[in-house]
């Protein structure tokens, strides 16, 4: 079947003059021309001004989609999936805005007003959140459902925490360390326990102001959350260390806090990759481990077995770790290999 130009104009709602610009350009010249001179479009010409018209809307300009169709063995499938994966998230982008119009809608039909702050900040929300989390990872994080509405608990701790640090209160407080736990076990719950969403969320946490400012946690409060949940730990390892070990632990635990979701994150990744503890990915996350964990406990083997004493032993170090009995597992068997392979 041949299509004139016009017809392949109106169907593919396209201008006469755009496809005339086309075949000037050697962009889309057509296959035939019929006795009058007219254009004849066939199957093979529509399928090519399909690739055009996707390109351009992936932002590519008509000399830089030349230059791609030039090339030799140019796949329309792949093409094909890129729009797809394209509308994909077009649609993820919309089913967001759809929940964010609906907690606005609950605030109006509450008899409230949003005022344009509230919109501003559901969009810039949004916008933040997806150049951090995939879809997937968005649909299994609360606080991105939260943004507009926060969670009243998460409002409540974070007042409640704020109040105990402006008071002078020290983070080694019973108070501040009861505080922190609360926060920890908030954190477990809205991420799943997932250390790769608690890792994302810190890095966000550290590149966007507006969030900390949206969300009232500042890197100060954060710190004072972490000294003081370091600190519940810290006495639970007391009961098993001796006064020289303890005095190291003290001097240095807080300090590389923050790298240990990151690396739990890469272990999570590799298991889910169905990496092996003698692969040479799982090595590299043991030593990674290893060096985490005696810049705190330094190099001593018999402080070593203390602290593995000590967490066998006490269940509240596992609370905020990031681990559970599989991850221990795969880490302490890579560890040994490891070990015994130096």
């Amino acid at each position: 079947m041949l299509l004139k130009v016009g017809e392949l104009a109106r169907r593919s709602g396209l201008t006469v003059r755009t496809l005339h610009h086309y075949d000037a350009i050697g962009l889309l010249t057509p296959s035939a021309r019929a006795d009058n001179g007219y254009r004849l479009y066939d199957r093979h010409d529509v399928a090519r001004l399909h690739q055009i018209q996707a390109l351009r809307r992936f932002g590519l300009a008509l000399a830089e989609i030349q230059t791609h169709l030039a090339q030799p063995d140019t796949p329309l499938v792949a093409i094909v999936e890129r729009q797809i994966a394209m509308l994909d998230g077009q649609i993820h982008q919309a089913a967001r805005l759809r929940e964010r119009l609906t907690s606005l809608h609950g605030v109006l039909l509450d008899g409230e007003e949003p005022d344009l702050s509230d919109w501003l900040t559901t969009l810039e929300m949004m916008t933040m959140y997806d150049k951090y989390f995939s879809a997937d990872e968005l649909a299994r994080l609360p606080m991105y459902r939260n943004t507009q509405a926060p969670d009243p608990e998460w409002t409540a701790l974070i007042a409640e925490v704020r109040a105990l640090m402006d008071s002078g209160t020290p983070p080694e407080s019973a108070a501040a360390r009861t505080l922190a736990d609360r926060w920890m076990t908030l954190l477990t719950r809205d991420t799943g326990g997932d250390p790769r969403l608690v890792a994302k969320l810190n890095v966000m946490h550290d590149n966007e102001p507006s969030m900390q400012a949206h969300l009232g946690i500042s890197t100060r409060l954060r710190d004072y959350v972490l000294r003081a949940f370091s600190e519940t730990k810290i006495l639970i390892y007391e009961k098993y260390l001796t006064p020289d070990e303890i005095r190291f632990l003290r001097a240095n635990y807080g300090k590389r806090a923050m790298e240990w979701p990151q690396l739990m994150a890469d272990v999570h990744d590799a298991l889910d990759a169905g990496a092996t503890p003698e692969s040479p990915q799982a090595q590299a996350l043991a030593r990674r481990w290893l060096d985490l964990f005696r810049s705190y406990a330094g190099d001593d083997p018999a402080t070593h077995a203390r602290f593995r004493e000590a967490l066998q032993t006490e269940p509240g170090l596992m609370l905020g770790s990031w681990t559970d009995e599989a991850t221990l597992t795969f880490m302490r068997t890579a560890m040994r290999l490891g070990m015994q392979a130096s």
